[in-house]
């Protein structure tokens, strides 16, 4: 494990018992695999440092901070065959997965997405950070492609989006509204529990 916090390298490392290293060059000569759970800003170079290494990545969502960036990982990795998997671990919620089974056809979604103001997460706008993980949902469920997008989203405490709202239109005719802040004074009963 590595991290730039000596007091949370330590102390993690003490009580799960695994090695603490003095920094990630060290700690990426000794590993095969690696999650990134880092501001996004820092995904893209620790990635590439990891993969010129070939080693595999879970890297937490937003996966990096443009699309060029995440194009270039995933070339690099395709090049190298290694696997690069992103964090949008909503997908993978048995809720949704108990109805893959299932032939639906939804034609109107709506979701909100509230959680209390965190700084972690604050280098990205609120879609990337939140909602995105229902927009994926979405997609999943809907098995389609967006037609038309309406949003609308205001910096209230960071410098990025805080609070946001979208209504994306599909090809297939569903229509989705989706509203997510990390601004509110409390989660909403739907999301307790749920990683943000």
């Amino acid at each position: 494990m590595y991290d730039t916090d000596n007091d949370i390298l330590e102390a993690v490392s003490r009580e799960y018992k695994i090695p603490a290293y003095g920094s990630l060059d060290e700690m990426l000569n000794v590993i095969d695999a690696l999650v990134i759970v880092t501001p996004t800003s820092t995904h893209f170079d620790i990635a590439k440092r990891a993969l010129e290494k070939n080693i595999h990545l879970f890297i937490e969502k937003p996966v990096t901070s443009s699309l060029a960036e995440a194009e270039e990982l995933s070339k690099i990795a395709g090049g190298k065959n290694v696997k690069i998997q992103v964090g949008h671990v909503e997908r993978f919620n048995p809720a949704l997965t108990a109805i893959d089974k299932f032939e639906i056809k939804p034609m109107f979604i709506e979701s909100h997405r509230l959680a209390q103001f965190n700084p972690r997460g604050t280098d990205v706008s609120v879609i990337q950070d939140l909602m995105i993980h229902d927009i994926d949902i979405i997609l999943h469920l809907a098995k389609s492609a967006v037609k038309k997008i309406d949003a609308n989203g205001v910096a209230v405490i960071s410098d990025e989006i805080d609070i946001a709202n979208a209504r994306l239109t599909l090809e297939n005719g569903c229509v989705a509204n989706l509203t997510s802040s990390r601004i509110s004074l409390k989660k909403n009963a739907e999301n307790e529990g749920i990683p943000e």
